[in-house]
């Protein structure tokens, strides 16, 4: 048998569902975006990287409002939201020279949604073959990027 340590994921574990605090007021509350991950900020909304990406540079845009419902979103946070997605994407494309993108949200928990609570767009950089047996089979992603090097690159990219 073979073994992949992964002791990032530990913190995911243990602290998964047990902090009644939402992870996006929270890093929206600090001011230390290096910390928090927090690459772009805007009136309405922020872009940050996730902790647990799917590929790297896999960022979600979210709302400073805490909401679940899309539907009450106002037209001047939906419109920053688009806004940073298109230039996030092209930061991507530049930095990463990625072959494809996933945008897209999951709203609720039977949706998919991982922090039901707070909703966000997640924009991807895909590439042929990211998607290998690791994650088919053993539901394990291998990253080839610390979440330091891309938020480096990605403020860089967006001049922030």
């Amino acid at each position: 048998m073979d073994y992949l340590w992964t002791p990032w994921r530990y913190r995911y574990v243990t602290q998964a569902g047990k902090s009644s605090e939402c992870i996006f007021c929270q890093a929206a509350a600090s001011s230390e975006d290096t910390q928090t991950h927090i690459v772009l900020r805007g009136e309405k909304t922020f872009v940050i990287l996730n902790r647990y990406p799917y590929t790297t540079g896999h960022v979600m845009i979210v709302p400073f409002a805490h909401t679940a419902d899309f539907a009450s979103l106002d037209a001047a946070t939906l419109a920053e939201m688009m806004k940073f997605a298109q230039r996030v994407q092209a930061a991507l494309a530049q930095t990463y020279r990625p072959e494809g993108f996933n945008l897209g949200m999951n709203l609720g928990r039977m949706a998919g949604a991982g922090i039901a609570d707070h909703l966000h767009l997640h924009l991807l950089p895909r590439w042929t073959g990211d998607t290998n047996f690791m994650t088919s089979i053993a539901e394990t992603r291998l990253e080839p990027e610390e979440l330091a090097t891309t938020y480096q690159k990605l403020r860089a990219a967006l001049g922030s």
